[in-house]
C-alpha cells in the first residue's frame, strides 16, 4: 500500500489545475448527449495537447479535465495554451478553470488532499472565461507578464479559512456572441438568424436553439 503513496511536502507541493465547460449542462439540453460527449472529449484532447514536462492529465471528470503541473509558472502556461487553443475554435464554448499550489497525495493514478479541495472549489467560483487562483500562482503569473486582478478574500464551502482570490488575464477576448441557448460563441456571418428581446439582439447557431428561445425568451 505504502509504495501507491507519494506525499509532497509542503515547501514542494504542485499546483492543482480544474478547468471545464461554461454552459455544458444548456448546450447538452440544446444539442444532444452525442454532442455534448463529443464537446467533452474534445476539451480532454485540448488538454493533452497543451501537456508540457512536468505536467499531467489526471482525468476527465465529465465536462472538466483535472491537471498537476511541476510549478505555478508551468500550470499558467498550461492553462494559457488551452484557454488560446480552445479561442481557435468557434464552437468551443468557454473554458473557466481554478488553480491552486500545495501538498498532493498521489494514489493509483488520481491525486488527493486539500489542495486538490481547494483548486476545485477556485473553479466552482469561476465564471464563463475566467481563470481564478491562490497566491502562489498569481506571485508566477505577474513574474510572467500576466495582468493580475486581485478579488480579495472569499469564504468557501467547508474550507476553513477565507481564500485569496486573483484572476488571470491569460487570453484576449473572444470574438463573436453568445448563443442564449446552448452557450455556443456564434459569429455572425455564421448564425442561422437573430432575434430582438428587450432591446437586444441575440445570435442563435441552430434553429432549434432560436425556436426554444422564441418560445421563452425570459428563460434565457
Amino acid at each position: 500500500m505504502a509504495a501507491d503513496v507519494d506525499l509532497h511536502t509542503p515547501g514542494e507541493g504542485e499546483t492543482v489545475i480544474f478547468v471545464d465547460l461554461a454552459g455544458f449542462t444548456a448546450l447538452t439540453e440544446a444539442h444532444g448527449d452525442q454532442h455534448a460527449a463529443d464537446l467533452a472529449d474534445a476539451l480532454t484532447d485540448l488538454a493533452r495537447t497543451a501537456l508540457s514536462d512536468g505536467d499531467q492529465l489526471v482525468k476527465s471528470i465529465g465536462d472538466a479535465v483535472l491537471l498537476t503541473s511541476a510549478t505555478p509558472r508551468a500550470a499558467v502556461h498550461l492553462v494559457t495554451t488551452m484557454v488560446r487553443d480552445s479561442h481557435r475554435n468557434q464552437d468551443f464554448l468557454d473554458l473557466r478553470a481554478g488553480l491552486h499550489h500545495g501538498p498532493v497525495i498521489h494514489r493509483r493514478g488520481d491525486v488527493f488532499g486539500a489542495t486538490v479541495n481547494v483548486a476545485a472549489r477556485v473553479a466552482g467560483m469561476a465564471t464563463a472565461g475566467q481563470v481564478l487562483c491562490t497566491p502562489d500562482i498569481a506571485d508566477d503569473a505577474r513574474a510572467c507578464g500576466i495582468a493580475v486582478f486581485d478579488l480579495g478574500l472569499t469564504s468557501m464551502r467547508n474550507v476553513a479559512a477565507p481564500v485569496h482570490l486573483f484572476a488571470l488575464d491569460v487570453a484576449s477576448p473572444r470574438t463573436g456572441l453568445v448563443d442564449p441557448v446552448c452557450r455556443m460563441r456564434v459569429r455572425p456571418e455564421n448564425a442561422i438568424g437573430t432575434l430582438r428581446h428587450a432591446g437586444a439582439t441575440y445570435a442563435f447557431c441552430s434553429l432549434r436553439c432560436a425556436g426554444l428561445f422564441a418560445q421563452n425568451p425570459d428563460r434565457y
